[in-house]
């Protein structure tokens, strides 16, 4: 039977489009030699892969969203960086951004490469249409302000700076699976660089950034409601609250230990 049920599978996913929970598991290994890619490539990106695969189940749990579904959909949705890996902050070990070199409309074009680029890797590892959607949707069609601003601050006179061209393609998150990532991507990004983050300033950074994708338009055909929103943000600030809270231990060095030792000492 163990034999059978993968044969039986594949062929009836490829009619009906949909993916089964057992190809879901599958690819939940995170031995799977795209992940061990982007391990070895861009170990920074897959990082912040597994703390948004960390948020998006959570928020897909509080919901009632497919969970499993969300968690291997976060797994891979950045895997496109793998082609240029060191053009992405969370790689850049050694404070080199070689964005600070580049006109913006290049740089523009070289981040949201990673959506396409996303794309074909997973078409070529044959991975499920419903995994690929979250590689194509998780920027939907937000604007890369940066890029956008450096390019309006450089224009000269009689200079046009087209604004379509520093947003991504799209299209927008068409499930709440989809705008589930979308959203803790853009949590994960936003908080991993607070100073000294504290409850609040995590609570105040999530509701910003879901309100922002809301006005915004980003979530217009995903399905989610204002409630859940409100759900997904608890949820979202309940992990990042554990994660920074072991994050924030300061552990004392030897020698400030020994230090500690002989002023006790000295005050016997």
């Amino acid at each position: 039977s163990s034999l059978l049920v993968p044969l039986i599978l594949l062929p009836v996913e490829a009619i009906s489009r949909r993916t089964s929970n057992f190809r879901l598991l599958e690819l939940t290994d995170l031995n799977h030699h795209l992940l061990q890619m982007m391990l070895r490539k861009a170990p920074g990106t897959f990082q912040h892969s597994q703390h948004v695969a960390l948020l998006a189940q959570s928020a897909a749990e509080a919901i009632g969203a497919n969970s499993l579904l969300t968690r291997v959909g976060a797994y891979f949705h950045d895997i496109g960086k793998i082609r240029k890996p060191e053009y992405f902050t969370e790689n850049q070990a050694g404070g080199d951004n070689p964005h600070d070199r580049l006109k913006p409309s290049l740089s523009a074009s070289i981040v949201r490469s990673h959506v396409t680029d996303g794309r074909a890797l997973a078409e070529e590892n044959a991975l499920p249409d419903a995994v690929v959607d979250f590689i194509a949707q998780h920027h939907g069609t937000a604007g890369m302000n940066v890029f956008y601003h450096r390019a309006l601050e450089a224009a000269g006179e009689g200079d046009t700076v087209v604004k379509s061209e520093y947003q991504y393609p799209g299209p927008r998150p068409q499930s709440p699976e989809t705008a589930i990532v979308m959203l803790a991507d853009a949590v994960e990004a936003a908080t991993r660089s607070l100073e000294k983050p504290t409850t609040t300033k995590l609570e105040k950074s999530v509701r910003r950034i879901i309100t922002d994708k809301f006005e915004s338009g980003e979530l217009d055909e995903c399905e989610l409601t204002l409630k859940d929103l409100t759900t997904i943000a608890d949820a979202f600030a309940h992990v990042l609250a554990a994660m920074y809270h072991t994050r924030n231990i300061e552990y004392p060095e030897a020698d400030e230990i020994a230090e500690a030792e002989r002023r006790n000492k000295g005050e016997r």
